[in-house]
């Protein structure tokens, strides 16, 4: 069980990997209005739409954000679009027949 130092600090990394342009293409990528993500995140669409136009908003609604996104498989890194999680089931299959074989695992 993970301490509450190391909560911490998997927050902190997840506020700094996650940013307000992933959020639009995580959307994006899940066909996902601002209206179902809000619903899905638990978070207003007011502070999504201030999120995404790069205006402050609680840690607590990013991180929102940024664990749902991350529960449809999705993964964020500073300075890249967002990328899928790595599917074990999807390994067998030919990686170029995948379609997303260019995905960050």
């Amino acid at each position: 069980m993970a301490t509450s130092a190391m909560n911490l600090i998997l927050e902190h990394i997840a506020l700094f990997q996650f940013t307000p342009t992933h959020c639009v293409q995580a959307r994006a990528m899940l066909g996902w209005s601002a209206e179902q993500l809000s619903r899905e995140a638990q978070v207003s669409v007011e502070d999504i739409q201030r999120f995404e136009a790069q205006q402050d908003v609680a840690d607590a609604a990013r991180l929102a954000l940024a664990y749902r996104l991350e529960a449809q498989g999705l993964v964020f890194f500073p300075g890249f679009a967002p990328g899928r999680k790595l599917n074990p089931q999807a390994m067998q299959q030919n990686a170029v027949e995948r379609g997303d074989f260019a995905q960050v695992g």
